[in-house]
């Protein structure tokens, strides 16, 4: 209780207003304040439910997933969020839907809407339209709301985009900010975030973009590697220089996965497709071009292979700091012998950190509900003291 009592103070010392009523796209989009105030609410969400405290906020109400891409860790996240919170989880699925038959953006919107309280989107298949979805269905239910279709206006969280994915990346930083004992421990460490090799050829840019657009805030030094030609999107390259010169921080680019790993605190191994070859891709499908798909596809295979050696290995392992720096990962890994022949990490590193990637992701569902809470609740302050103090038992164990 008493660190539950300190964890409040923390939140009273931050300026964080502005997340009321208001959507999570990207991270680079909120204050240093406001993502410390998504952290201290994430921090006293998991204090409450470990001390047997209910934080239901909501005694009924939807919460409406759109998931145009497979999860597990993102998308049972956010259900456990939306469940903590007091939300039931409806999915969204288009193929079931009025989407099929020309229902429009602002429709679907709206029509999902009218006791929803949260719609969290994962569309990050395609190069310039994730995001610009995300902002579509914000857009209209504002609208809706706004004319008085919509007795509330539903938040929108951004479980991933084409550009970021923040949720994974909130939950990472938490994850470093607890591993290291606090978020002043890791001004100075280096972070290695680096390609990986996948026998696969499409993963998303969203985490490595997501990564160097977070944790250069930080006043990491974070190194971005890749052979030549994987590059991610420059606009958030420029985000993550930008804020290294803020923080006092470092954002370095190589070539070299050796480099990277050098001297690293924490290396974040992770296959992703390039942009230029993922736009191409974007332009193919809305051309109807499925044949041309085929055939990038197949080149991009063959790109991949060039690359095998690009692997967290023990060898590359035995360069970080003291041959024993934190190694994270996203998940799912390509495992090499076990997931597949050869992949993003040996067998026998990921075994030894299974572990901490488990907490690593453990931080997520707080991390999304701590979005939640803070955008539907104007005095997070008041809300968090009256509960704790009436101490609703979430469990009510005999």
């Amino acid at each position: 209780m008493e660190k539950l009592k300190e964890l409040i103070q923390n939140l009273k010392k931050l300026d964080y207003k502005n997340m009321y009523s208001n959507d999570f796209f990207l991270t680079w989009e909120k204050t240093d304040e406001e993502l410390k105030a998504v952290f201290t609410v994430a921090d006293i969400l998991r204090q409450m439910r470990e001390n047997n405290i209910s934080p239901r906020i909501f005694d009924s109400g939807l919460a409406i997933s759109l998931f145009r891409d497979n999860s597990t860790r993102t998308r049972f996240s956010f259900a456990s969020a939306c469940n903590l919170l007091g939300l039931e989880v409806q999915d969204l699925d288009e193929g079931k839907s009025q989407i099929a038959h020309g229902e429009t953006v602002r429709e679907t919107a709206n029509m999902i809407s009218f006791m929803a309280d949260v719609i969290g989107i994962r569309d990050d298949m395609f190069i310039g339209k994730g995001n610009k979805y995300m902002h579509k269905v914000s857009e209209s239910v504002q609208e809706g709301y706004k004319a008085g279709i919509l007795g509330q206006r539903p938040t929108l969280v951004n479980l991933q985009c084409d550009i970021d994915h923040p949720t994974q990346c909130m939950a990472d930083l938490l994850h470093l900010i607890h591993h290291f004992g606090g978020a002043q421990n890791l001004k100075g460490k280096k972070l290695a975030m680096t390609w990986a090799y996948s026998p696969s050829y499409g993963k998303p840019l969203s985490v490595p973009q997501g990564i160097i657009g977070l944790m250069t805030r930080m006043g990491m030094e974070v190194t971005l590697a890749h052979p030549e030609g994987y590059d991610i999107l420059p606009e958030v390259e420029n985000v993550a220089r930008r804020n290294a010169e803020i923080s006092g921080g470092k954002f370095i680019k190589t070539n070299s996965m050796k480099e990277a790993f050098e001297n690293a605190d924490i290396v974040y191994p992770k296959s992703w497709a390039p942009f230029a070859a993922m736009e191409k891709r974007t332009n193919l499908y809305g051309e109807g071009k499925f044949d041309e798909i085929e055939v990038l596809e197949k080149e991009l295979l063959n790109q991949n292979a060039n690359y095998k050696d690009w692997e967290c290995t023990e060898e590359m392992m035995k360069l970080t700091k003291d041959s024993k720096a934190l190694y994270m990962h996203c998940l799912p890994a390509d495992i090499t012998g076990v997931s597949c022949k050869q992949g993003e990490v040996a067998a026998s590193v990921f075994d030894r950190y299974r572990e901490e990637l488990y907490k690593q992701a453990g931080y997520k569902p707080y991390i999304v509900a701590s979005m939640i809470f803070l955008s539907k609740v104007k005095d997070p302050v008041k809300t968090l003291t009256e509960i704790i103090d009436s101490k609703p038992p979430r469990f009510l164990a005999k």
